[in-house]
């Protein structure tokens, strides 16, 4: 596990302002027109697997860069450890950014002794020259080639469950299993857009109608899971999948992290909170007990201090906000979730419902 020493948590408590980027059509223009924000692409998106232009997946050769502060890179690192992967792809810290971009870590690993750089955009451009835009957290990192393999966060996941099957722990579950993967893909889509980007559509839209909108969806998404989940122990009954996973990496750092923002923008008062809903709270709290946050991420999620003492700012932009005391916010995750009763079926009214999944297929 790497280490958080004194001045490597003091530089992850600096958050730099957005960098400007020269903007082009999709590939980091991140503003449309009317004002609402849209994410970047991913720029490398190499799978996993034994076919063609495919990276074979083998023990010890990636390493998984990322910053645990980061949605994107946590769900992959809660994937590996429920599989049983983490020792066969190795976790490295992104420490920050800068105008730069990302810097790696050297702990646990010698990067910037062998290829002469400890920034993430420096890999990118070793990889792909015509690249332009900013590395991601995560990233996949062939140690092999020093080529980057795999930035889109969208299919890791997917294919840690699926390629890297051969070198699952004996008792790994199946999260991605094969009668749900329709389905699965389609409630995938949904969280995205509404809920793991939701949050940075309110706080990045420099239209207030679409920071409006935004918050709409997606507090009617978390009502929906929050119905879903009344009689269901998961999202899909009684088997955590992916989709539990993605879910998960927002409602964790809902409340210090992306809530503030939000409630400065409309008001403190009319933004609900994760507690207004009693079943996805109580779905997020189980989740917490089974192993989705270690002790690194309680760090990283502002749960508990560092090294030096200090606690990590949780609040995304929002450097004065009010946010709940860090024990507090640590022993109500850890009051007792009472749903190990609960199984349901995996039958729901949502995305794939009424046939529709039939129709859609992620390759």
């Amino acid at each position: 596990m790497t280490k958080l020493t004194p001045d490597l948590e003091s530089s992850l408590r600096e958050r730099p302002e957005p960098v400007e980027t020269a903007r082009f059509p999709e590939t980091n223009a991140e503003q449309t027109p009317d004002g609402a924000f849209r994410r970047q692409r991913n720029w490398f998106s190499t799978r996993f697997g034994d076919g063609e232009g495919q990276a074979p997946p083998e023990v010890g050769r990636y390493l998984l860069l990322g910053n645990p502060g980061c949605g994107w890179a946590r769900r992959q690192l809660i994937v590996l450890r429920l599989l049983g992967l983490s020792d066969a792809v190795p976790f490295v810290l992104l420490t920050g950014r800068d105008e730069q971009g990302w810097r790696i870590s050297d702990v646990e690993n010698d990067l910037r002794s062998r290829y002469g750089t400890d920034l993430l955009n420096d890999f990118y451009r070793r990889t792909d020259p015509s690249f332009r835009g900013r590395g991601t957290s995560p990233t996949v990192l062939d140690t092999r080639t020093g080529l980057v393999v795999t930035n889109n966060y969208h299919l890791l996941s997917l294919d840690f469950e699926t390629a890297w099957q051969p070198f699952h722990a004996a008792d790994a579950p199946d999260l991605y299993p094969l009668d749900l993967r329709p389905e699965i893909d389609l409630l995938n889509q949904q969280l995205f857009d509404d809920v793991n980007n939701g949050t940075y559509k309110v706080i990045f839209a420099t239209n207030r109608r679409a920071a409006e909108v935004a918050l709409r969806v997606f507090e009617a998404r978390l009502a929906d899971y929050d119905f879903r989940l009344a009689g269901r122990r998961y999202l899909f009954g009684d088997r955590i999948t992916d989709s539990d996973i993605r879910l998960f990496q927002t409602l964790s750092s809902y409340e210090r992290g992306y809530r503030p923002g939000i409630a400065a923008i409309f008001g403190e008062e009319n933004v609900q909170h994760l507690q207004d809903f009693p079943n996805l709270w109580a779905y997020a709290r189980d989740l917490f007990a089974q192993g989705f946050v270690d002790d690194r991420e309680l760090y990283f999620l502002g749960l508990v201090p560092g090294p030096s003492g200090a606690y990590l700012l949780g609040s995304l932009l929002v450097k004065e906000a009010r946010l709940p005391e860090p024990a507090e916010s640590l022993a109500a995750w850890q009051e007792p979730a009472g749903r190990s009763h609960l199984t349901g079926s995996p039958l729901y009214s949502g995305p794939g419902a009424g046939g529709s999944a039939e129709l859609w297929h992620l390759s």
